[in-house]
């Protein structure tokens, strides 16, 4: 996966992800409507909303953009139906050759973390091997250790899948845990050795592992100092944008060749158009379109 990303990176020259959180709240008016007529006041209503949503928003960026981020949580709140959506999204961007980083923070042991590691790892019935989810990668919670990883691991070497590990997240109250001094050192440094010493079991081709972390844009100083300190993990860096974070704060972030870090906008690109008053309701992917551009040239201006 992380070979792929990189190269996905430097074809486009844009290392922004986009992640596909749709609220009903952003559904534009005449989806809504459509859709309600359609199907009513139900969960497969919302459903299709979610897929025309995403779909029109694919159709602009996918060929300025490596990657998308659906978040499971605002598909699977509608049951059934929404994680239809939520598949079929995953679909119909990687049939436009863009990486999938299913964000779904699982963390658990055993056989619930073996289970769950289904995302990445597909399963297995009577000798048939299905890929249910087709996600390239996914999201964990680290808190239950290497118990909770170890089976997502497997699935990175199996299937060459990736993981991004929560280290240092962008929202404020993070620090109540990460920020807890353990023998004189904060938890989201010990947190970063755990990610370093398990990414070395799984190893990309082009110096960075398939185990990445997930990296907040809001805390500057600690990004840097935690990129001297993973130089071998790829950085997944959420809080762009909405939550505060600029392009100038990442110019650390990235590598000595402009490399390193992806950098997710969400509300701020699929909602775009709500701020945005050159363009029509009926415009709203024209709108996310020019919040990428928009997003790239920052970053475009302090990559190295």
């Amino acid at each position: 996966m992380i070979d792929q990303l990189i190269n996905k990176i430097k074809a486009t020259q844009n290392p922004t992800v986009v992640g596909l959180d749709p609220t009903y709240a952003m559904i534009p008016t005449f989806i809504k409507e459509e859709m309600l007529e359609t199907y009513g006041k139900t969960p497969k209503a919302v459903a299709e909303m979610f897929l025309q949503f995403n779909k029109a928003i694919i159709d602009e960026v996918h060929d300025l953009i490596p990657s998308v981020k659906p978040q499971i949580a605002m598909y699977e709140q509608y049951g059934l139906e929404g994680l239809r959506a939520y598949i079929e999204t995953i679909a119909y961007a990687k049939a436009k050759g863009l990486v999938v980083i299913g964000d779904v923070k699982r963390g658990d042991i055993a056989s619930t973390a073996a289970a769950y590691a289904g995302h990445i790892a597909g399963v297995e019935i009577e000798g048939v091997h299905m890929d249910l989810w087709q996600e390239d990668a996914v999201t964990l919670n680290p808190y239950m250790g290497f118990d909770g990883i170890e089976p997502f691991i497997k699935a990175c070497n199996d299937y060459h899948r990736g993981l991004f590990i929560l280290v240092k997240t962008s929202n404020p109250s993070g620090k109540e845990l990460q920020d807890l001094l353990v023998d004189g050192v904060p938890l989201y440094d010990k947190t970063a050795d755990l990610v370093s010493e398990w990414g070395e079991l799984a190893m990309g081709t082009m110096g960075y592992s398939e185990i990445g972390a997930v990296v907040g844009a809001t805390y500057k100083e600690q990004g840097i100092e935690l990129r001297k300190r993973m130089p071998h993990t790829f950085f997944l860096v959420p809080g762009y944008g909405a939550q505060g974070g600029k392009a100038e704060d990442l110019k650390d972030y990235f590598d000595k060749d402009g490399n390193g870090i992806i950098v997710n906008s969400s509300r701020g690109i699929i909602a775009a158009y709500q701020k945005d008053k050159e363009v029509t309701e009926k415009e709203f992917a024209i709108a996310a379109k020019k919040a990428v551009l928009a997003m790239r040239d920052d970053l475009q201006g302090v990559m190295r």
